[in-house]
């Protein structure tokens, strides 16, 4: 199955596509998937593809269970940097986060699991989920009915992300509760007056309010949030201007915002929004403040993390996985599911080199990952599958 699923991973790894429209890799999945035993359907609003496999064996109570496995499919706007036989042939564009491991890992899933139906008493939905990276596709997949796919309600939910740079080849990591942020947007716009930059004092300058406001809201965040339960901000973008000497009407910026708790999410969207418009109206201007709320918090359930962790250790020995720490502050739209479901999401690396600390991060356009761990990707998510349909609910 190794060669088999490296062949795969690496075919999908030459047609990275975006966003919720992957109809070539939609297609490559349909016929990997075609001549199995499954109840295989796609979206209707975007290139999803889910499968449910009917395990034979009868459940040993009344109510049968149902379990989740899911893989991401889209890649990113990145154009790739590396000398490979199996290179992205899309111009621009690069699984330069793995999604075409994830892809491979849950084909390999699918294979296991099919052999062991007789065995098998519940049913398990194999999700393709496009759109991970933007504008996401969790939550269409979920609006089209994703959760009762198998006739009654996923009971949990598990899933993996490959990371090509940290952590040795083969360890993998997570941690219970928060496992990655939420990820929010700010978008803020200041509307004054232009005028001639010689003669500030006849118009309404908006960038003195803007650079006030950036540093005011890095004041807020340390002064207003607990260090222990953290937040970030993010200016990334600020547009003004056209020349020198002419004060522009308008002034904006947007930021990134993470958090990893229910409470400072909302406590930063409130905040966030009140600095900035107390600036605004100190300065006699107006202000758009538009808060987007888009990925929540990913947190994993306590008993579906223990489940996932003692498989991990029983698979591949204790050596072989680490206790983070500290919550990662990527987001992760996997989220959706786990606001829905106990879930438990965990993390292996795939990195290439021989020192993951100098090896390039996700989403580089150098980033690299070893085809080795695909294996033990299909070997976890079968057997945490098996073992969570056998516990019952």
């Amino acid at each position: 199955m190794a060669l088999e699923l490296a062949s795969f991973r690496r075919e999908l790894h030459q047609i990275p596509e975006l966003g919720n429209t992957l109809p070539m890799t939609q297609q490559r999945v349909l016929d990997a998937l075609s001549g199995l035993d499954l109840e295989v359907t796609t979206g209707k609003s975007l290139s999803s593809v889910t499968a449910v496999l009917r395990g034979r064996a009868q459940p040993a109570g009344a109510v049968r269970p149902v379990v989740l496995l899911r893989g991401d499919m889209d890649a990113l706007p990145v154009a790739e940097d590396n000398r490979l036989d199996y290179k992205s042939g899309h111009p621009g564009l690069m699984h330069a986060c793995g999604h075409d491991l994830h892809v491979a890992g849950l084909l390999g899933a699918v294979r296991i699991l099919h052999q062991l139906r007789d065995e098998l008493a519940g049913d398990v939905v194999f999700m393709f989920q496009p759109g991970e990276e933007g504008p996401g596709g969790a939550a269409p997949m979920i609006e089209e009915g994703l959760l009762d796919v198998a006739g009654r309600r996923v009971d949990a939910a598990f899933g993996l992300h490959v990371f090509s740079a940290g952590h040795p080849c083969g360890v993998w990591f997570g941690r219970p509760g928060p496992q990655m942020a939420a990820a929010d947007e700010l978008h803020v716009r200041f509307i004054g007056s232009g005028g001639h930059g010689s003669q500030p004092h006849l118009a309404n300058d908006p960038i003195p309010a803007l650079c006030e406001a950036v540093t005011a809201l890095q004041t807020m965040v340390t002064r207003s949030f607990d260090v222990f339960d953290p937040v970030v901000l993010t200016v990334g973008k600020i547009a003004s201007g056209t020349r020198d000497n002419i004060i522009p009407a308008e002034a904006a910026f947007e930021a990134t915002v993470r958090s990893f708790s229910v409470e400072s999410r909302a406590k930063i969207r409130e905040s966030s929004v009140r600095v900035v418009e107390g600036i605004a109206a100190t300065h006699g201007l107006q202000v758009q403040a538009d808060y987007r709320e888009v990925y929540p918090v990913m947190s994993n359930d306590a008993s579906e993390y223990d489940l996932a962790h003692r498989t991990i250790v029983d698979l591949f020995g204790a050596g072989r996985y680490r206790a983070m720490p500290n919550p990662e502050p990527g987001s992760e739209d996997f989220s959706f599911i786990a606001n829905e479901v106990p879930s438990a999401y965990l993390f292996l690396s795939a990195c290439a080199q021989v020192d993951p600390s100098s090896a390039a991060s996700n989403h580089s356009p150098n980033a690299l990952f070893d085809d080795s761990v695909l294996p033990d990707a299909a070997a976890w998510l079968a057997e945490v599958a098996l073992r969570r349909i056998q516990q019952g609910v």
